[in-house]
């Protein structure tokens, strides 16, 4: 039963936010009658609202319920004054992510008007080898996580896309070295992205932030304000000083 339940939820994407009962039927491989109960259920919980359409999408019920995952609900909290600063001087998108196995959950967004567009938003997911978040935090990951991470195949999105399993071994070397991990056109080819791990209590690397710049700009310029928000949002998470500058 609760494996029927996670699929019919599992059926919903970024890229199919709405569904009708016989799309989630297909999705889930459900026979119509059951995907009618259960999702009669979810609705009746709130974990799926129905549209004037007849479509369904997930509800704000879920949303409540996910918003208490420890990592997101601390992490976002204290975060979000340094994310705003960081979005405010620099009109950039701005994003807060973990790693979750192979991938990166983006716990925040802040997307300015005229910035480049990109794919992330809050709750979405991406490949860490391709992302400035991702890399910041494989940096520091346990190695071996990191080698089954590398052992998986790479998802392509561009020609730049980094598919060898040696060359992101040696930048997240040159992300220790640095403290920056900054992912050229991996995602999309008008941009690129400057990332930083961020640390809780005794130095451990928890999360990780990332601004998002048009491919023309100097990465370079945003590193200090990227540490400085890193920085920020690991003492305010219990690190020491020390540790948030190794």
């Amino acid at each position: 039963m609760t494996a029927r339940v996670l699929d019919v939820l599992g059926a919903f994407s970024a890229a199919t936010p709405e569904l009708s009962l016989t799309e989630i039927s297909r999705r889930t491989g459900l026979p119509l009658t059951t995907t009618h109960r259960l999702v009669g259920e979810l609705a009746a919980w709130g974990a799926l609202e129905r549209g004037e359409g007849g479509l369904y999408r997930v509800g704000l019920r879920l949303w409540e319920v996910g918003a208490l995952a420890p990592r997101g609900l601390g992490l976002r909290e204290r975060a979000m004054p340094y994310l705003e600063d960081l979005h405010e001087v620099t009109r950039e998108n701005v994003q807060l992510a973990v790693l979750d196995g192979a991938e990166v959950v983006y716990v925040e967004r802040l997307a300015a008007r005229d910035a480049v567009s990109i794919r992330s938003r809050a709750g979405s997911r991406l490949p860490a080898t391709a992302t400035g978040v991702g890399l910041a935090l494989l940096a520091h990951a346990d190695p071996e996580h990191v080698e089954k991470v590398l052992a998986a195949p790479f998802r392509r999105f561009t020609v730049k896309t980094l598919t060898d399993a040696d060359r992101v071994r040696h930048l997240l070397g040159e992300v220790r070295r640095t403290g920056v991990a900054i992912s050229e056109q991996q995602i999309e080819m008008v941009s690129q992205s400057v990332g930083a791990p961020i640390r809780a209590g005794q130095g451990r690397v928890v999360a990780a932030l990332s601004i998002v710049v048009p491919i023309e700009a100097n990465p370079h310029a945003y590193v200090p304000a990227v540490l400085a928000a890193a920085r920020g949002i690991s003492r305010a998470l219990g690190a020491s000083a020390l540790a948030t500058q190794s």
